[in-house]
């Protein structure tokens, strides 16, 4: 069992299918343990470039877009340099251009942002919005940082897979080309009679000559059941 006062990660994780409604449900934690706010985001960056993942609450994603806009805020602030970013006052916050008015005119009037941990060239924050200033003073930060590691988890397990699904596939495409090749080289060995690497450079040489890919001039020869690939190719020698 999880201690009092600290999130049920295991729960969360079993009710919940995807990643996308497990960082949902995060933001959702994040904001019903922050009473004082009323929006919560979770923006990814990859390559410079910020994506609301997730949110909940009326604010999150007016104030990430606005942010997103001008490049520049307290969120993008921790994503990029690893820090917790608090702003108790957005009227007499004087950072990040035109934002802390920009806020102010939508409502909301503090601010607290948890970076998630780096991994490749992905960064994140775990951003909280609040319509009252030092909406945050009272909040046991602790919480929202376990639930900030939890999420840079989810998601480093998330690309972790995605990473490995990619390598799966050009590893089956590899495989196949290979398959394919392999089989255009024993064509060309009973119709020339010759070895498997003569073979193998009497198809590469097509390939040059024509301009096209080995597999897919292999594939093409395969198909047909026959026949040595076109072009002035010199006849291996005995």
């Amino acid at each position: 069992m999880h201690e009092p006062g600290t999130p049920d990660l295991t729960g969360l994780l079993l009710s919940t299918r995807t990643l996308e409604t497990f960082l949902d449900a995060l933001a959702q934690s994040a904001m019903d343990f922050a009473t004082g706010s009323d929006g919560c985001g979770i923006t990814l960056e990859r390559g410079n470039r910020p994506l609301t993942v997730a949110s909940t609450g009326a604010s999150a994603d007016r104030m990430d877009e606005k942010q997103y806009g001008q490049n520049d805020g307290p969120c993008l602030e921790a994503l990029r340099t690893g820090r917790e970013v608090s702003v108790t006052d957005m009227s007499v916050e004087d950072r990040w251009g035109e934002y802390p008015a920009f806020a102010v005119a939508q409502g909301t009037h503090s601010s607290l942002s948890l970076p998630l941990l780096q991994r490749g060239d992905t960064a994140g924050a775990l951003n909280l919005y609040s319509p009252r200033a030092r909406g945050f003073r009272d909040v046991d930060v602790r919480f929202l940082r376990a639930l900030a590691a939890e999420a840079s988890g989810a998601i480093a397990l998330a690309q972790q897979m995605a990473d490995a699904e990619e390598f799966a596939a050009d590893l089956k495409a590899a495989l196949v080309s290979r398959t394919v090749i392999d089989q255009a080289i024993g064509v060309v060995m009973a119709q020339q009679r010759c070895s498997p690497q003569q073979a193998f450079e009497l198809l590469r040489q097509a390939s040059q000559h024509r301009n096209v890919k080995l597999r897919k001039l292999c594939e093409d020869m395969v198909g047909r059941f026959g026949g040595p690939p076109e072009g002035p190719e010199p006849r291996p020698r005995p």
